[in-house]
């Protein structure tokens, strides 16, 4: 007996919707494979580079091109949306990785780094962050989420000369996958009180039904809150980041602080404001003490540290506290304070580390807060780069980093969470001073004089490292990311707008 072949049903695929994940995907997947093919004397850091911000670049234009459309775009049955805030995710992401590899090739010269492989697995993250920015499943954005993780743990541990990067991969790996088990129990746990994973069909769930026994959905709420914690450092599940930051190779440093954070905010946004928005009153008050120690601790932390490399790590985690101050706020002028301060800071983290890969020596070890004495004097244009960057970081008016911090307090007060708006507010005085002292020594401390204490203590001075060339591509994200702060920090109403529209206003 012959059965009568059914017809399988497949997902309708919109290619067009995809092409932001396409083209970092497909570009590293094309340079892993030319670069296997072609002879080694024919392969430089600067195609890599190259290739690298052409497939980030041809990322953008895709998303300007779906951003131009009056609806969301759908993939794979509805698995994956490229909404007007994935988009803009999605650009913050794309924009990221094109800044970062514009000064991998100095980078790679004088530190010996591997510039393929740097730039193949930066790629491969940046299209598992957009998947997670865009993805309408629990399934999905655990995929997403991996594959930019693997990638950042292998670029974390690649700098093989250096024992603090192998040390700060493997720690990274370890409550890595420690925060995944985390997340994906907290999947099973949601999965088993609503029935689904897909992010609107948990909302219309909790829409249409009320649960008498919530155990299990508080359970997989808290589980999901402790996986995503991790992945954007917020206290206290940061213990990776300070150690992970400083150990890993500056740029990539400076793509895990942009691109890996965007990310995770994005998957926070998605999963906590938008499917479990019905039970926001359960989940508010665990970010609200989230967010507290999350800036208490960075900006303490900050202000103890002696290297501007950690210092800039645990500015990272008071950013984070930060945005996790929209979070909280839970309604469309919180998202769309996260979503603008998500882009400033990716700017300016950006700016901040290539400046520093730049200046820390072949070793890409010369990070010491002593070993940035007298360069206000030595190199005036670099000084005062840094020092915009950093009062941007501090919150000061007339930068992109005064606008961000204002949004996101200004969405704390709006949602009445006062006293939330109130630690942001001393937090930020506290961090302040962090970066003030890095101000100080450039431009009040002489390198001779320094030179000269560590030589009365019998220790090798940083200071007395020869001076390295910053490099075409490092001088060129510097001045896009000054210009950038300042501009948004004068005129913010280009970016404010775009980003309130992603938000949902």
């Amino acid at each position: 007996m012959i059965l009568a072949q059914l017809p399988v049903q497949t997902p309708d695929i919109d290619w067009t919707g995809l092409l932001p994940v396409l083209f970092p995907a497909g570009g590293a997947l094309l340079l892993l494979m030319l670069r296997s093919l072609l002879p080694s004397r024919m392969a430089s850091p600067l195609l890599d580079a190259a290739w690298t911000v052409a497939a980030a670049v041809a990322g953008i234009v895709a998303v300007v091109v779906l951003w131009q459309r009056d609806t969301a775009t759908e993939a794979f049955a509805g698995q994956l949306v490229m909404d007007r805030t994935a988009l803009f995710v999605a650009a913050v992401i794309l924009g990221s990785v094109a800044l970062v590899a514009l000064a991998l090739p100095r980078y790679c010269e004088r530190a010996g780094a591997a510039s393929a492989e740097l730039c193949v697995l930066m790629l491969l993250a940046a299209a598992g962050a957009v998947t997670m920015g865009a993805a309408a499943d629990l399934i999905v954005l655990f995929l997403g989420l991996e594959t930019m993780s693997i990638a950042a743990y292998v670029m974390t541990a690649l700098n093989l000369r250096r024992l603090e990067s192998l040390e700060a991969g493997l720690k990274y790996f370890v409550l890595g996958a420690f925060s995944t088990a985390f997340l994906l129990f907290g999947i099973a746990l949601i999965y088993g009180a609503t029935g689904t994973t897909s992010l609107d069909g948990i909302g219309d769930f909790l829409a249409d039904f009320i649960l008498l026994r919530d155990a299990m959905l508080l359970a997989g709420t808290a589980m999901l809150l402790v996986g995503l914690g991790f992945k954007v450092a917020a206290a206290p599940f940061h213990a990776w980041a300070p150690d992970a930051y400083s150990g890993a190779p500056t740029p990539v440093t400076a793509f895990m602080a942009s691109a890996v954070k965007a990310a995770g905010f994005a998957a926070l946004i998605k999963v906590f404001v938008e499917a479990l928005s019905l039970r926001a009153d359960d989940w508010r008050p665990a970010v609200f003490a989230l967010a507290c120690a999350t800036l208490a601790v960075g900006s303490l932390g900050a202000a103890a540290q002696s290297d501007v490399k950690r210092i800039l790590a645990y500015s990272s985690i008071s950013h984070a506290g930060f945005i996790l101050v929209g979070v909280q706020a839970a309604n469309d002028s919180g998202v769309s304070a996260v979503l603008f301060y998500l882009a400033a800071y990716a700017v300016i983290a950006i700016g901040s580390f290539t400046l520093l890969a730049a200046l820390s020596g072949p070793g890409d070890d010369r990070t010491a807060l002593d070993s940035l004495a007298g360069l206000g004097a030595a190199r005036p244009v670099l000084a005062l780069g840094l020092t915009v960057l950093l009062l941007a970081q501090a919150g000061v008016p007339f930068t992109s980093g005064f606008a961000a911090k204002f949004s996101v307090i200004a969405a704390a007060a709006e949602a009445r969470s006062y006293w939330l708006a109130v630690v942001a507010m001393v937090s930020a005085v506290v961090a302040a001073f962090a970066y003030l002292r890095i101000v100080v020594v450039m431009y009040f401390r002489d390198k001779g004089d320094v030179a000269a204490a560590e030589d009365a203590a019998g220790v090798a001075g940083a200071s007395a490292a020869p001076e390295t060339a910053v490099g075409l591509g490092a001088a060129a994200v510097l001045l896009v990311a000054v210009l950038f702060t300042v501009v948004v920090g004068v005129v913010p109403g280009i970016l404010e707008s775009v980003s309130a529209t992603a938000g949902g206003l």
